[in-house]
C-alpha cells in the first residue's frame, strides 16, 4: 500500500510538472508567434510569416500535450485494467500529424512561389524581420532545453515531442534568417527557399515523433541497459538462486515486466512467497518507471549445486 501511495504521488507530481511546462510553452509560443507574424507582415517577409505559423502550431501541440498527460494519468478501471498510459502516445501522434500538416502546407506554398518565379514586385524584407528571426532562435532554443530537461526528468514522450517541436522551430528560424539575409542582398528567391527548408525540418521532426510513439504502442521491450539493470538488481536480492527469464514491454512511458526466479526448493511455500513479495516491492521501488512486475517462482535443487 505504501509503494502504491508513493507511485500515485509521483504520478501526480509528473502531471503537475508536465502541465506547468506546457503552460509555459503556450505563453511563450503565443507571444512569439504574434510577434513573428506581425514582424513578417510589417517587414514584408514571407519566410517570417511561415515561421510565425509554425510557432502558432506549437500552441496547439502544447494543449494536446496537457490533454494527453492528464488522460494518461487516470487510474485503472474495469475497461482499462492496465491504465491509460498509451493515451500519452496518442497525444504525441496527434502532435506529429499537426506538425506534418504544417510542414506540408508551408512547403507547398514555398514550392509554388519558387515554380512561378514571380519576383518582379519583390519588396526587400525590413530589419524588423531580421530581429524577429534572431529573437526567435534564442527563445526557441532556450525553450527546447527547458522542455527537454523536464521531459527527461518525468520520462514523458509527449513532453519530449513538444521539446523537439521547439527545436524544429528554432531551426526553421535559422532558415528564415538565411532567407531574409539573402533577400535583403538582392536574391529574392532565398525567401521561398528558406520556407521550403523550414518545411523539411518540420516534416522530419513530425516523422521522428510519430515513429517513437508507434514504437511505444506496440509492446516493444525496453532497452538492453534497463533490462540488465533489473536483472542485476533482482539477482542481488537475498534468497534468489538464479533468474530463469526476464521479459519487459513498454506501455506508453511505463514498463511492465515478467520475471521467473529460482528459489531453494526446500523452502516452504510461505517462505518462497515472502521472498517473491519482497523482490516485487524492491523492484518497483528501485525502478519507478516499472508500473508492475509479475514474479513467477521456480524451485531450485540447491543440493545438486
Amino acid at each position: 500500500m505504501e509503494i502504491q501511495s508513493e507511485k500515485k504521488n509521483s504520478q501526480t507530481d509528473t502531471v503537475k510538472t508536465a502541465v506547468a511546462v506546457s503552460l509555459t510553452s503556450i505563453l511563450a509560443n503565443t507571444l512569439l508567434s504574434l510577434f513573428k507574424l506581425l514582424a513578417g507582415f510589417i517587414a514584408n517577409s514571407s519566410a517570417m510569416v511561415s515561421d510565425g505559423v509554425h510557432s502558432a502550431s506549437d500552441v496547439f501541440s502544447s494543449i494536446i500535450v496537457i490533454i494527453g498527460v492528464r488522460l494518461s494519468a487516470k487510474s485503472s478501471d474495469s475497461s482499462h485494467p492496465y491504465g491509460h498510459e498509451r493515451l500519452e502516445c496518442v497525444a504525441a501522434i496527434v502532435l506529429a500529424v499537426i506538425l506534418l500538416m504544417t510542414g506540408i502546407f508551408i512547403g507547398y506554398d514555398a514550392a509554388v512561389r519558387i515554380h512561378e518565379g514571380k519576383f518582379d514586385e519583390f519588396v526587400e524584407p525590413g530589419v524588423l524581420a531580421l530581429a524577429a528571426a534572431v529573437i526567435s532562435i534564442l527563445v526557441k532554443e532556450a525553450m527546447f532545453w527547458y522542455t527537454r530537461h523536464y521531459a527527461k526528468k518525468i520520462n514523458s514522450g509527449a513532453v519530449m515531442a513538444d521539446a523537439w517541436h521547439h527545436r524544429s522551430d528554432a531551426l526553421s528560424s535559422v532558415g528564415a534568417l538565411i532567407g531574409i539575409i539573402g533577400a535583403r542582398n538582392g536574391y529574392p528567391v532565398f525567401e521561398p527557399l528558406a520556407s521550403l527548408l523550414i518545411s523539411v525540418f518540420i516534416i522530419k521532426a513530425a516523422i521522428e515523433i510519430f515513429n517513437d510513439s508507434i514504437r511505444k504502442m506496440t509492446d516493444r521491450s525496453c532497452d538492453e541497459k534497463t533490462e540488465e539493470s533489473i536483472r542485476c538488481f533482482v539477482a542481488g536480492q537475498d534468497g534468489i538462486v538464479s533468474i530463469d527469464l526476464l521479459r519487459t514491454r513498454l506501455f506508453g512511458n511505463k514498463i511492465y515486466a515478467d520475471i521467473e526466479i529460482s528459489i531453494d526448493g526446500n523452502k516452504s511455500l510461505y517462505e518462497s512467497h515472502a521472498i517473491a513479495e519482497r523482490v516485487h516491492d524492491a523492484v518497483e521501488m528501485q525502478f519507478p518507471q516499472i508500473k508492475h512486475i509479475m514474479i513467477h517462482v521456480n524451485p531450485a535443487d540447491v543440493d545438486e549445486k
